[in-house]
Formats: structure tokens, C-alpha cells, sequence
């Protein structure tokens, strides 16, 4: 691939089918009891959305040198976790959204209680796909080891969860920037930077790639949500799939309500810049990489 060639919304296409395909693989057929959990499970994860994970996880594969087939089984497996935290954020006990990407959130087509369980068994599942033997059958087991334990440890308290908590409990206070960003990176940026490590890890990049896309992932994680709390201000309704202004709305702390609208994006764009800078060691084969950077924080949905 040389730059000049590279056309990132080919690209997005391109993998988003390769994840879509493998998703109807490995997600337990509708056709298998108990069926309405599985029809919940899937209603939520084939939703549409970006899969910007999973796409960034075959991105950071191929910057080191390897495939996106490579690493299809993880990549599915954060799909199905991102996909599990949504419907939890979704609940009247957390968000209480009634739409999610232009349609009836989980809760409000199987109820809460289907709700819950689907989110639960995405959970369980993805951790089942990420020791898959099948799926696993190239990857030394020190290397899948590694793999979950990382997942594990982003997606729980210390990660996702954790952000999702300090989120709730600084609603309608008012809050420091630190403590702002600790929930941007721990509730948005965990899944993705742990996507990047694990692209990393399975196409066995060595430490000092391992570092650049840490690098990498954690400036593209707060930017992305970054870019959300400005969607959330200036943002389009039917583009995003959800309301507009409801951050605002449920006094949740924001990057244009701490510091202003301008500044927020003055910081979304130096983000951007360091995480391209993040990838100066690596080749032509890190531009989906270098161009999604700059997709996270000019996206309109």
C-alpha cells in the first residue's frame, strides 16, 4: 500500500464487512435456545455503528507488519464487549436512552431484565472467542494469555467500568479536568486502546512498536470522546442516531462544558497530531492508522 493509493473510506468498508461477516460466525445462531437471548444479542451488535474498534485493532495488525485476519476472532470479541457496554449505558438505572444509532434501544424491544442478560452474555462470549482454540490455533498460548488478561484489565474496574462509575457519580457536579479525562480515557478509551495493544500483540509486534501504538491509542481514545462531547453541542440528530444535547441535559461533565467549545477542539486536534506522530517508526503500512487519527475527531456521526 503506498499513501498516494490509500483511500480510508474504501478501507473502513472494506474491513467493517470483514467484521460483519465474522460476527455472523461466531455469534450463536437465533436458531439455538434460548432463542429470544440470542435474537437480543444480535439485535444490539448488528445495529450498524462504526466498528472502529475492531477496525482499529486490524489496523494496528497490519502497521507491525501483520493481517486483519490475523487477529478477525479478537476483533469480534471487542465488538461484542463495546456492544455489551451499550446496552448497559442504555438502561433506565444508568443513561435511560430509548435510541441507540436510530433504533429502539435493547431495553425498550426485549425489556430490561433480556436487556441485561444479552449485555452479560456478550461479555462472557467475547472472553470465549478470545480463547478460542480454533481461533487461537496459530498464536502462542503466553501470547493469548496476554491478550485476556489486557482485555480483562481495560474492560473492568481499573478500565471501562471504572470510567463508566466516576461518569455516573460526577453528574450534575462540578468536576476538574483530571478527573474529566480520567472518565475519557477509562470509559471511551479503554476498549480502544486495548484494541490497538491487542492488534499489536497478535501480529507479535516487539516492545518498541508495542509503546508507539500505546502512544498511538491513548491519544486517539480521549480524542474520539473528545469529538462525542462536541457532537453532543453542534452534532446532527438524525446523522447520530441519538439526541442531541442529552450530555448537557443529565449534568454530565464535558470537554466544552469545562473548558469551552473552541478549546475542546483545539485539544481534540493536538491529540490528532500526537497520535500521528506516535507512528513516525513505522512504514506505509501504518497510514489507516495516521488517517483514522484525523477521521476520530472530523466525523459528523
Amino acid at each position: 500500500m503506498t499513501v498516494a493509493e490509500f483511500e480510508l473510506q474504501e478501507y473502513l468498508k472494506q474491513r467493517t464487512a470483514l467484521v460483519d461477516a465474522a460476527l455472523q460466525t461466531w455469534l450463536p445462531s437465533e436458531a439455538l435456545l434460548p432463542e429470544r437471548l440470542h435474537e437480543a444479542m444480535r439485535y444490539s451488535v448488528f445495529a450498524g455503528g462504526k466498528r472502529l474498534r475492531p477496525v482499529l485493532m486490524m489496523a494496528a495488525a497490519e502497521a507491525v507488519g501483520g493481517r486483519a485476519e490475523q487477529v478477525e476472532h479478537a476483533a469480534c470479541a471487542m465488538e461484542m464487549l463495546h456492544t455489551y457496554s451499550l446496552i448497559h449505558d442504555d438502561l433506565p438505572a444508568m443513561d435511560n436512552d430509548d435510541y441507540r444509532r436510530g433504533r429502539p434501544t435493547s431495553h425498550k424491544i426485549y425489556g430490561e431484565a433480556m436487556a441485561i442478560l444479552a449485555g452479560d452474555a456478550l461479555l462472557t462470549e467475547a472472553f470465549r472467542l478470545l480463547a478460542d482454540t480454533r481461533a487461537n490455533a496459530s498464536v502462542p498460548a503466553a501470547t493469548t494469555a496476554r491478550v485476556i488478561e489486557l482485555v480483562a484489565r481495560f474492560a473492568g474496574s481499573r478500565g471501562m467500568v471504572g470510567g463508566q462509575v466516576v461518569d455516573m457519580e460526577s453528574e450534575g457536579k462540578a468536576i476538574d479536568l483530571p478527573t474529566l479525562e480520567y472518565i475519557h480515557t477509562h470509559k471511551t478509551g479503554a476498549l480502544i486502546l486495548a484494541s490497538i495493544q491487542v492488534g499489536g500483540l497478535l501480529a507479535g509486534a516487539d516492545d518498541d512498536d508495542l509503546r508507539a501504538l500505546t502512544r498511538y491509542g491513548e491519544a486517539v481514545g480521549l480524542a474520539f470522546q473528545i469529538a462525542d462531547d462536541i457532537l453532543d453541542v453542534v452534532g446532527d440528530q438524525t446523522a447520530l442516531g441519538k439526541q442531541v444535547g442529552a450530555d448537557q441535559a443529565r449534568g454530565k461533565a464535558t470537554y466544552p462544558a469545562l473548558i469551552g467549545l473552541e478549546q475542546a477542539r483545539n485539544r481534540a486536534d493536538e491529540l490528532c497530531q500526537l497520535a500521528q506522530d506516535a507512528l513516525s517508526r513505522f512504514g506505509t503500512d501504518s497510514e489507516p492508522l495516521r488517517q483514522i487519527a484525523c477521521y476520530v475527531v472530523k466525523r459528523t456521526s
